[in-house]
């Protein structure tokens, strides 16, 4: 089922950028993930039981899921068993596959081990076709069983397709030799990728906590991208959005952790989590209301112990019907 990206294949991207359809993953495994918590500085462990916050993220999941579907965004819920082994991150699908509207499914290598469990392509496909959705052809970057290199999708690649641009922060779950080759055979024109440095001196673990990036939007928290690259960074941006920058404090309420879609109407929405909501300042929020409804929801225990947010939940779809 899986195969190899050709070598020879140039997928063009489309200058359709908010997504109306998404792929959602239940949290049925749902706990602290003690592999990714090495170097996710915004996981917490919170004082309750796995069968307690697995309840709580639960019905915050299907909350959300509720909540998209009344603003008119098409969701696919894709559910699984635990038969491969736990997989206490599969709420976060958009780290480990991607599409594109040309009807490509891309998967990507994991760092962590049991996030591996969660690639499962037929799963996918078949919850896809269900949904109405053509059967794409599927394709994989690198070894996804024993990677030696990571990349980890939407977490750590921000794509502009309005601009055929990826922004991507480097990091051990973002490979520089695999960014680019991705960004190649994808058919993206240019890749802009930079260092960061949090005040704790370690690099943010994926881009897409740090930076948002909308058609005529992006959030970045631009004070820990490393002071040479900054400017570079904030160039290509200010070239055709209006930017907003966000504190390290407001990256850890994640401000940046947002997603512009569009409902079956091709209205904008921008999804995003309570507590980042809560985050944003009155004149931030004016700015973002310029791209779309914003649409709050409360996930505040998966993004607390799982430390990814509403963003992270969503997995964009693009495929043709």
């Amino acid at each position: 089922m899986v195969a190899p990206i050709p070598r020879d294949t140039i997928n063009s991207q489309a200058t359709v950028h908010a997504a109306n359809a998404v792929v959602m993953v239940p949290p049925i495994d749902f706990k602290f993930n003690v592999e990714t918590s090495a170097d996710n500085e915004f996981q917490k462990s919170l004082t309750l039981s796995d069968a307690e916050i697995r309840t709580k993220a639960l019905n915050e999941f299907y909350g959300m899921v509720e909540l998209l579907r009344s603003h008119g965004v098409n969701v696919t819920v894709m559910d699984y068993s635990s038969e491969q082994g736990e997989t206490p991150d599969a709420v976060f699908p958009n780290n480990w596959f991607s599409t594109s509207i040309t009807g490509d499914i891309y998967l990507f290598p994991m760092a962590c081990e049991n996030r591996r469990r969660e690639v499962r392509s037929d799963t996918l496909v078949k919850a896809l076709r269900e949904s109405g959705f053509k059967a794409p052809k599927v394709h994989s970057l690198g070894d996804l069983n024993a990677p030696k290199a990571f990349l980890e999708s939407t977490g750590v690649m921000i794509m502009d397709h309005v601009n055929s641009t990826v922004y991507a922060a480097l990091s051990v779950r973002c490979d520089r030799d695999l960014l680019q080759q991705y960004v190649n055979r994808a058919g993206f024109k240019e890749v802009i990728y930079f260092d960061t440095r949090m005040s704790s001196g370690s690099p943010v673990y994926h881009t897409n906590v740090m930076m948002a990036v909308g058609e005529g939007f992006a959030v970045i928290c631009d004070e820990i991208i490393e002071e040479f690259e900054r400017r570079r960074v904030l160039n290509s941006l200010q070239k055709t959005k209006d930017v907003i920058s966000i504190s390290e404090e407001q990256m850890g309420q994640f401000c940046g952790n947002i997603l512009q879609l569009q409902n079956e109407k091709g209205e904008r929405l921008i999804a995003m989590s309570l507590s980042a909501y809560n985050a944003f300042t009155l004149e931030q929020k004016r700015v973002l209301r310029q791209h779309g409804k914003l649409v709050p929801i409360d996930v505040s225990t998966i993004e607390t112990i799982g430390g990814g947010s509403v963003r992270c939940m969503l997995g964009e779809n693009f495929l043709p019907r």
